[in-house]
């Protein structure tokens, strides 16, 4: 009864929390010009085009109701060449014009879930200054982000040293000098948990602050007469935990460490013992009542599941310090690969090797010394240029053998996205790996890892042919899979300000899906919403035969022209389009693909107009006949003629479109059409990935937020992600363009 109450009272407080996070809604405010007025309160991000901030709102009655005292995460485009005047800087009060909406996140397989994080986050909404001349800044720096920010610039200054933009990241959590090759290295090498400002540089540092009350206490007796030695060190060790938390900007990684310190100290100064795994456990019920919702953190997963590892296995007696860290280090390899493995769908091999020198050498060297700096700057500008560059300059001395380990071909292992059993599996596997020697069974226990480590990929049957339309934005990518042959049409959209589809969500996708190589990409055209990610895409995967259209300046092996076929799987692959000396004209010259199976047919058009469409109709009508139907340029009023409609008969119709997009895409008349004509539509924008099987079942249409629906999703609770528009049962009338029944 007392468990039934506790996990009522638990469900009910993370009820509360999960509402105040998602409301007031910042629907309203979507595509409309808002005022406020707050406070920047993170280090802002400056790219090539945009500077990136987090704002507290002022919680006031002149702010829009659904703002009030909540965070904003805004873009500040051509800050950097704006005409002259104040610039967003950390710790500064602003009064700004924006365009903000709800919090929105791509959904595919393997890629982060952005709308998880900002709920995470509290995060109300997202957008951009709107009329940065317009901008008025109402109190200069001030606070404890503006002090990080002038501690970062010191330490750029005095470190003449690429290496410095460590030393910040390690000194106080300013992570935004690192570069994607760094991070990359850093995956590879398992060594991302220890380059920022974590939980276990958090303990590492309230450690020291304890040894060194205990030293204190131990040079002067005299000091116990007024307070004990455990509980000096207890408070020590939280004054430390909660100064470097400080410094970190209060990063929730390092609050929720804080706290756990906080919740042990507390035990020690009222002198209740407390063994090992009840202090875990008290700690982990204060994290969770404090932030409920921090249970959607990688991290939290990750840091307590390695503390309840290393509690429960480590020897309890005498050992040598290297045979106890060695040890520490193949437990928390082998009670964390499954965690691992089901959050980032990626294992680092060369990880266990790289801690081994990384773990002692950073943070007994790098770390004090980038911190020792860091406090002396901070009582004498200047004195901590010392410490600043030796941190440096130890940091710099494995760092190149790091590099060199995470080039190397078996630095990451990408793994399939698992089923729902694999985790708890592999869980059960890794607790029997690391039961005692004399323990049996071992050997039988490693079956249960294969679930999570050789997942099923589900690749359709001998006939039948799976269709994977990625959500990229305005742009376009799919995945066309049959039993042995992987077909990628187009790589989604790079933008000028850095982002690149291809890179954060095709490469992902593709790997989360089991795919290993492609054996045929096509590029349907040069522009950049379809070929911007196909660099990442090369990269990232050996690729046997590459397609474009004849004049495209995209690189390929041969170009792609009409009457071209092949066969794999029983399933045949036909270009309808461009024909032979045909100009390359951008859209209209865009490769068209034609898929045809025993079970039906689907049709990939690009961004091809109505003038080609017609001229497909004129050569072949029944080539453009299919169950599936990609619809033309994203749905734009300049495609989709009613002649091509009809012909190909669609039952479903996919559009790829980016939410909010400045085209209007897909244009409602055009949905209207595919409706009207009896067609399902579904839009990326609105459904997410969206997944098409045509086998011996039929054809089955599965959009990924119905089929993973989340608390936090940003688009509405409705069946809009089941469809624009449904098939008219027989006897009914014209299907119209209202929200699709499940």
């Amino acid at each position: 009864m007392r468990c039934g109450a506790i996990a009522l009272a638990g469900a009910l407080l993370a009820g509360i929390h999960a509402h105040v996070a998602l409301a007031p809604p910042a629907h309203a405010l979507a595509g409309a010009d808002t005022r406020i007025t707050g406070r920047i309160v993170d280090l802002p991000v400056t790219e090539p085009r945009r500077v990136r901030f987090h704002l507290r709102v002022d919680d006031a009655s002149d702010q829009p109701e659904a703002l009030r005292g909540r965070l904003v995460r805004l873009a500040w485009y051509d800050a950097r060449d704006a005409t002259p005047g104040p610039r967003p800087t950390a710790g500064s009060r602003w009064h700004l014009d924006v365009r903000l909406r709800p919090p929105r996140g791509l959904r595919n397989p393997g890629t982060l879930d952005a709308e998880r994080h900002a709920f995470a986050q509290r995060i109300a909404a997202t957008g951009y200054v709107r009329n940065p001349a317009s901008a008025r800044i109402l109190s200069p720096p001030s606070g404890l982000h503006a002090w990080r920010a002038r501690v970062s610039d010191r330490i750029d200054a005095a470190v003449a040293r690429p290496s410095d933009r460590f030393v910040r990241a390690l000194a106080l959590g300013d992570t935004r000098y690192l570069s994607e090759r760094d991070w990359a290295t850093l995956r590879a090498t398992g060594l991302t948990h220890l380059i920022a400002i974590s939980g276990f540089h958090v303990g590492l540092v309230a450690g020291f602050f304890a040894l060194g009350a205990s030293a204190l206490w131990r040079l002067l007796p005299s000091l116990a007469l007024r307070l004990p030695r455990p509980a000096a060190m207890a408070i020590a060790a939280l004054l430390g935990a909660l100064l470097y938390t400080a410094a970190s900007g209060f990063a929730l990684p390092t609050v929720r460490t804080t706290l756990m310190i906080a919740v042990v100290a507390g035990a020690r100064l009222v002198r209740r013992p407390l063994s090992p795994f009840a202090a875990l456990a008290l700690a982990v019920t204060a994290m969770i009542v404090v932030d409920p919702l921090s249970l959607l953190g990688a991290g939290f997963w990750l840091s307590v599941c390695g503390v309840a590892w290393l509690v429960w296995c480590l020897p309890r007696g005498d050992t040598s310090l290297l045979r106890g860290f060695a040890s520490a280090q193949a437990v928390a390899t082998i009670g964390l690969l499954p965690l691992t493995v089901a959050l980032f769908g990626q294992a680092s091999l060369a990880g266990p090797i790289a801690n081994l020198v990384a773990i002692p050498w950073w943070s007994l060297v790098v770390v004090p010394l980038s911190l020792l700096g860091t406090g002396l700057d901070t009582v004498q500008h200047g004195a901590g240029d010392w410490a600043w560059q030796a941190a440096a300059f130890a940091f710099d001395l494995p760092w190149p053998w790091f590099e060199h380990l995470g080039d190397s071909a078996l630095a990451l292992w990408w793994l399939p996205e698992a089923r729902w059993f694999a985790l708890p599996m592999a869980l059960i596997a890794a607790a029997w790996w690391l039961l005692p020697r004399r323990v049996p069974g071992k050997a039988l226990a490693s079956l249960a890892w294969l679930p999570l480590l050789f997942p099923s990929r589900e690749l359709p049957p001998h006939g039948g042919v799976r269709l994977d339309v990625l959500d990229v934005g305005q742009g376009l990518s799919i995945l066309v899979r049959t039993q042995s042959h992987t077909l990628l049409y187009d790589m989604g959209p790079a933008q000028h300000d850095g982002y690149d589809a291809g890179e954060r969500a095709v490469v992902p996708a593709l790997r989360a899906l089991g795919v290993r190589k492609l054996d045929v990409a096509i590029i349907s055209h040069a522009d950049s919403d379809h070929a911007g990610g196909w660099p990442a895409v090369r990269r990232a995967f050996p690729i046997a035969r590459t397609l474009t259209p004849d004049g495209s300046p995209t690189v390929a092996d041969a170009p792609c022209l009409a009457g071209q076929a092949w066969q794999r799987d029983g399933v045949v692959f036909r270009i309808l389009h461009p024909v032979p000396y045909f100009p390359y004209l951008g859209n209209e010259a865009g490769c068209v693909l034609r898929i045809e199976t025993p079970h039906g047919a689907a049709l990939l058009t690009g961004d091809i107009g109505e003038v080609i469409e017609r001229a497909l109709i004129h050569r072949d009508r029944a080539s453009v006949q299919a169950d599936v139907v990609l619809i033309p340029h994203h749905g734009s009023d300049g495609s989709s003629d009613p002649a091509f409609i009809r012909a190909t008969g669609a039952r479903h119709a996919l559009v790829a479109s980016g939410a909010g997009n400045r085209f209007g895409h897909p244009r409602p008349a055009v949905v209207a059409r595919w409706c009207r004509a009896g067609a399902r539509v579904f839009d990326t924008a609105a459904s997410g990935a969206v997944r098409a099987d045509i086998g011996p079942a039929g054809t089955q249409v599965a959009p990924r937020r119905a089929t993973h629906p989340r608390l936090w999703d940003a688009t509405p609770r409705s069946p809009r992600s089941a469809g624009l528009c449904y098939r008219p049962h027989q006897g009914e009338g014209p299907a119209t363009p209202r929200p699709a029944e499940d």
